[in-house]
């Protein structure tokens, strides 16, 4: 069973940048779709963004398009979540998760997830 490992969370302040890579682990395949989801306190795990392996079929939620972008670097096996603009709501723990089978923006399909990492906007 593999793992994936995300990286980059931090404390910012409101109105900058951070971004949030993950790679997967021990996996004998390759996912199909990744995508990344919070949980700020008290609230409900959320899908942010999503996409298909090769570049394809991109999903947004609404709280977080035009601000966020989900990419990949095949060569490095690697999806990154650039977040741009980030305001006090945008404060959660950022989980990585992956499935084999799309569609990828189905939230509720996503089978393996990564511990997460802390991402905290301040005002």
């Amino acid at each position: 069973q593999g793992t994936l490992v995300e990286s980059g969370g931090d404390s910012v302040q409101a109105g900058g940048s951070l971004s949030l890579s993950c790679k997967p682990y021990g996996y004998g395949f390759r996912h199909n779709c990744m995508g990344w989801f919070r949980q700020a306190p008290g609230k409900k795990r959320e899908g942010i963004a999503s996409m298909h392996v090769g570049g394809k079929n991109l999903y947004y939620s609404d709280s977080v398009k035009g601000r966020f972008t989900i990419s990949q670097d095949l060569s490095a096996n690697t999806v990154t979540l650039r977040m741009n603009n980030l305001k006090p709501e945008d404060t959660a723990v950022y989980y990585c998760a992956a499935m084999r089978i799309p569609p990828c923006g189905n939230w509720w399909s996503y089978t393996d997830w990564g511990k997460g990492t802390q991402v905290t906007v301040s005002s």
